[in-house]
């Protein structure tokens, strides 16, 4: 390949002529548009390949607008201003979702998401082009190894995009293979399939892909983004884990959904071993993994200053930030335009550069998650003996002992003082300090000052944190103003992670009954963030001492070390889903600081922007399209809807 994949696996798939727009379709895009174009997408090597990057090319896009992962949930808010009108994740988060046009709809490829059953009919047709009755088909341009990783890579993406689905819809119709051109209308008119039956398909798949993926991408220039063993084996963790919660386990909101003819489409009853299997599928990724030398990512660089507290909060950002570091299991590698930084950095904040630049600076967590992360301690603010949580709103002044994180004689919220290191580094706000690589030491790292009318303040109506807080944690260190605009250095999205994989096993070990192995895997991540293990920190500072040695309090803690750990990288919002805790999270006022003020005394008053509302059992999954009800009669509706 001429090209590196980081820039031509999603683009040489648009260039093919074979990843078409989707249109609106009677049934689900499974019957192969154009015979002849598809005979000729395989006559040659190059031809093929562009086919399979057509495949790759639904990959979900992670833009800063129009992904799911940002602004679906609680986590991120902005301002209205125009930004309602075309961020359809922001309208699910708003109470706004419907069965008219659904927003960020994969079912149908609408409204900033694309079309998952036409992915998967194309996936579909590679194969088939690839095998026959389960045997591989003598190709004389492609040589034998390469033949078989090519259709693993395919099963896995088919794998990836069946996975997708169940996790918005539910049950979905298992499509195993594309319809011939004459298939009748009957024929397509499919239907869902159980919840337990698609687990078990996709389970398949991704045996299938793993016992002939690489072990890892040896070719760097030319493969990165391409998957692996230890990916399949991931996404086989995080499936399993995802069908043992309580959304998809014995769930009795759904015990009375059943299809047309009868057929109960989630099983009502609890299945323990459900558990179990997520627990042996995350063994078998840590070993994958672990074999290949993925471990978490460490930040080291010699060429700047920094204390132990800012190298450990250089980690956690750069296990996001920092490209195809030590911690990628698989990245995204068609997402590297940038804009996800730009709408997370705050503007003016290079003195050097003091007029705007007009970064959107609108991505701005929630005053929910400023209050998730722990104390200096390592366990919640309202458990921690020490820390005053009843005066977190009220103010006070930064000393010297506080200056690498919190200005120097700068007033701001003791809700931003004493916080554990993730803190630090997942969060700006009024009053922090912000270590770029430009500084060269954290002593000389650049000041936030937000209030109304300050560099960092909102200064119009549009381009300024909505609650004062930006999510550090997306910007790479290597972002730098200038006076044209900035310059970045882009990174692809790690989709996985193995901060994640560790937690997703901490969870089953803890379901299974094996809460103390389960704590051994989080001491991994807390090490890492430079907290005390569970027992000590909770021994030691907590109200509820022996909360980590029930399962429930120890689920407890599980779940905060995810929100805390992966915030702001989307595993919240399917997180709070299958817990069934959305209903809970989601009910709330989302919160900011009055951004609106200029004084510290009024700025720091936490403002409502918006009273939260979600509905359950309904809102746990997306809606089908009333249209598509109506053209397929075997398809039936969510609940609820």
């Amino acid at each position: 390949m001429k090209k590196s994949l980081l820039h031509s696996i999603y683009g040489i798939a648009l260039s093919a002529g074979l990843f078409t727009t989707a249109c609106k379709k009677p049934f689900l895009d499974i019957v192969p548009d154009n015979v002849v174009t598809l005979k000729n997408a395989f006559a040659n090597r190059t031809e093929a390949e562009k086919y399979l990057y057509t495949c790759y090319g639904y990959l979900p896009d992670v833009g800063p607008v129009s992904n799911i992962l940002f602004f679906g949930a609680d986590d991120m808010w902005t301002y209205y201003e125009n930004n309602y009108f075309y961020q359809s994740p922001w309208k699910i988060a708003r109470g706004d979702q419907n069965v008219v046009g659904p927003w960020v709809n994969f079912w149908d490829g609408e409204n900033h998401a694309k079309p998952y059953f036409k992915a998967i009919r194309d996936c579909n047709i590679f194969l088939e082009n690839m095998m026959e009755d389960g045997a591989y088909k003598h190709i004389a341009y492609l040589g034998p190894d390469m033949q078989k990783r090519w259709i693993a890579e395919v099963k896995f993406l088919k794998a990836y995009y069946h996975f997708y689905l169940l996790r918005m819809y539910g049950p979905i119709p298992i499509t195993d293979k594309s319809l011939p051109v004459s298939a009748t209308p009957e024929q397509v008119k499919v239907k869902r399939d159980p919840v337990d039956k698609v687990v078990d398909y996709i389970v398949g798949l991704l045996d299938e892909a793993a016992a002939v993926l690489p072990e890892e991408i040896t070719n760097r220039g030319t493969e990165l983004g391409r998957v692996t063993k230890p990916a399949a084996l991931m996404l086989k963790a995080k499936l399993l884990t995802m069908a043992a919660s309580p959304l998809f386990n014995g769930n009795p909101d759904y015990a009375g959904f059943k299809d047309k003819d009868g057929q109960l489409l989630f099983n009502p009853t609890y299945d323990a071993g459900k558990w179990e299997k997520a627990v042996a599928a995350c063994e078998a990724a840590i070993k994958s993994c672990e074999g290949v030398g993925i471990r978490l990512y460490q930040f080291t660089d010699p060429f700047v200053k920094v204390s132990p507290a800012t190298a450990i909060q250089m980690s956690i950002r750069g296990s996001v930030t920092e490209k195809w570091n030590t911690e990628t299991i698989w990245a995204l590698s068609g997402n590297l335009d940038g804009a996800l930084q730009r709408y997370s950095m705050v503007d003016r904040i290079d003195p050097a550069f003091p007029n705007s630049t007009y970064l959107n600076s609108y991505m701005a967590p929630t005053m929910k998650m400023a209050e998730t992360f722990y104390s200096k301690n390592g366990v919640p603010i309202n458990e921690d003996k020490t820390w005053d949580y009843g005066r977190r709103y009220e103010t006070r002044v930064g000393t010297y002992a506080d200056r690498l994180n919190v200005q120097e004689g700068y007033t701001t919220a003791n809700l931003n003082f004493d916080r554990e290191n993730r803190f630090y580094a997942s969060l700006a706000f009024d009053g922090c300090r912000w270590f770029m690589q430009s500084n060269a030491s954290d002593e000389n790292a650049w000041n936030v000052k937000a209030k109304f009318g300050q560099p960092q303040g909102k200064v119009s109506d549009q381009f300024y944190s909505q609650t004062g807080y930006w999510p550090k944690k997306l910007v790479n260190w290597k972002f730098v103003q200038t006076n044209n605009g900035y310059t970045s250095e882009t990174y692809p999205w790690p989709e996985m992670r193995l901060a994640d994989l560790y937690l997703l096993y901490a969870e089953g070990l803890n379901e299974t009954g094996k809460g103390t192995d389960a704590i051994t895997w989080l001491d991994k991540i807390r090490k890492r963030a430079g907290l005390d293990g569970v027992v000590n920190s909770w021994s030691n500072f907590s109200t509820s001492p022996g909360k980590f040695s029930t399962k429930e309090g120890l689920r407890d803690i599980i779940h905060q070390e995810r929100m805390i750990e992966l915030c702001f990288e989307g595993s919240r919002n399917w997180d709070l889903r299958r817990w069934k805790e959305a209903v809970v999270y989601q009910n709330k006022p989302v919160l900011g600081w009055d951004v609106n003020q200029r004084l510290a005394a009024d700025y720091y008053r936490p403002r409502t922007l918006f009273q939260q509302t979600f509905i359950a059992p309904r809102d746990y999954f997306w809606p089908l399209k009333e249209y598509d009800l109506t053209v397929n009669t075997n398809l039936v509706q969510n609940p609820g809807w």
